[in-house]
């Protein structure tokens, strides 16, 4: 089992150019990424140097099933917290698999956000992650985190994680998993991880994580929309093991949300537009479905779907409407991430749109931790 090609596409390398620089020919590189062939060790030992990865993270045979051996209580950390989306998402899935899982430490440097975590789980959340020593941080087994996404230097001496990725909030994300070496992460991040800074920033996490702090690694672009919440959210997923996993990322969602499942039958008036600017709207538009979340984009153009664009933390209330006609309520944008109805508001409107918006699609993250516990242990 090996994972050439992913980590060839990772590089933007083509095969020729692999196949190439490896010594072998393009037709024996294929049927290697195929799962056609095994490369003799002088092969893949190539391979691997040209891929600038070691060589047990790119060729490697994966455990049978039924194999995994639990802790007795899975213990995880909940880093950038938020209001808990990780929480209740590792909750679904441990609850699945019949495991025990207990959040022995959470951290968020936003004080309402704390609020909200507090009044839900009865903690309330350590500050700034980067002010926290990992000496201060209970052993664990599984990391959560959903991390601002910054630029790294590519500079200096580039002598690991720590020369490349310190001043980012990612560094304290590797320090504290080089420190308590967890058996697995699940990392978070905006779809612009992907492309931010000409790809540098991921590759150079992906490199971290696997060449300086010795996990196998894999990573995929996922929509809310296609796990079951009426919300058009791209997120890229990170998944991180000591033991070798080949993860499957094809979900069958066999009920799924509708937006009629998410909007409350009776909304203050407060979140209603004023009579002006429904009139515009609706003279700019005609919706084809009801009910359907309208969307105007910068340029002033209106278009209407039976799902939401993604959740913002700053702006989603003044960009969508419901029918045209009002704004999305707290409770509602909440739904939308997968959020249950007992999920207790304690901040303002504001602080909870803005908290809504920050939030992971909590339905998908617990299909990718329920899929992915399994194989990491």
């Amino acid at each position: 089992m090996n994972r050439v090609q992913e980590l060839r596409k990772e590089r933007n390398l083509t095969q020729d150019f692999l196949a190439n620089k490896s010594g072998i020919s393009r037709k024996y590189l294929s049927n290697v990424e195929r799962q056609l062939a095994v490369p003799s060790v002088a092969v893949a030992l190539s391979i691997s140097n040209v891929l600038a990865v070691d060589i047990d993270k790119v060729f490697f045979d994966v455990l049978p099933e039924n194999t995994q051996i639990y802790p007795k209580k899975i213990k995880y950390i909940d880093l950038f917290c938020g209001i808990g989306g990780f929480r209740y998402a590792s909750k679904m899935a441990f609850e699945h698999l019949g495991i025990n899982g207990k959040c022995v430490f959470s951290s968020d440097i936003d004080k309402y956000a704390q609020q909200s975590y507090e009044a839900n789980f009865g903690e309330k959340p350590h500050g700034d992650i980067t002010k926290i020593s990992t000496a201060d941080i209970p052993d664990f087994d599984v990391l959560f985190g959903g991390f601002p996404c910054q630029a790294f230097s590519i500079c200096g001496k580039m002598q690991g994680f720590e020369d490349k990725t310190r001043g980012t909030l990612f560094f304290d994300i590797a320090r504290i998993l080089k420190e308590k070496q967890p058996q697995a992460f699940v990392l978070e991040n905006v779809k612009n991880l992907i492309s931010h800074d000409n790809g540098k920033t991921l590759q150079t996490i992906l490199d971290t994580l696997r060449n300086d702090l010795g996990y196998h690694v894999e990573y995929h672009l996922l929509n809310a929309l296609d796990f079951g919440l009426p919300q058009k959210r791209e997120r890229i997923i990170i998944v991180g093991s000591k033991k070798p996993f080949k993860m499957n990322w094809d979900f069958e969602i066999k009920q799924k949300k509708t937006l009629s499942d998410i909007l409350e039958k009776h909304v203050d008036k407060k979140h209603y537009a004023s009579p002006e600017i429904v009139a515009k709207r609706k003279a700019m538009h005609t919706p084809t479905v009801s009910p359907s979340i309208w969307h105007e984009n910068k340029s002033g153009n209106i278009s209407s779907y039976p799902y939401s664009c993604a959740l913002r933390a700053g702006a989603s209330y003044n960009y969508l409407l419901v029918n045209g006609e009002r704004r999305l309520t707290p409770r509602e944008m909440l739904r939308l991430q997968g959020f249950p109805d007992d999920f207790r508001i304690v901040v303002s409107d504001c602080q909870t749109r803005k908290q809504a918006g920050n939030a992971i699609p909590v339905d998908m993250v617990s299909m990718v931790i329920e899929r992915f516990i399994p194989m990491a242990f």
